[in-house]
């Protein structure tokens, strides 16, 4: 994943297992504020009720942007392309 196609407020999902602080690969979550410059997010994971559970720094390859309507040809060449 290119760190520019994540944005603020971007809804995500993790790519990987965080055993440590209880978060597994799928779980969603929503990108809350952008890291040292682009290259990290902090990445906030609610309940059902709105109630944040976990709020922590992720790295790029760790997320990946989930889409909710289709995407462009052109949009798909620049992601690609980034």
């Amino acid at each position: 994943m290119t760190n520019n196609t994540v944005k603020f407020l971007d809804v995500v999902a993790l790519t990987v297992d965080l055993p440590q602080v209880n978060l597994w690969r799928g779980q969603v979550g929503t990108v809350v504020e952008l890291l040292a410059d682009g290259k990290g997010f902090e990445v906030e994971f609610s309940d059902r009720n709105g109630r944040t559970y976990e709020s922590l720094g992720l790295r790029p390859e760790q997320i990946m942007v989930l889409r909710f309507e289709p995407v462009s040809p052109d949009a798909k060449a620049q992601m690609v392309t980034a």
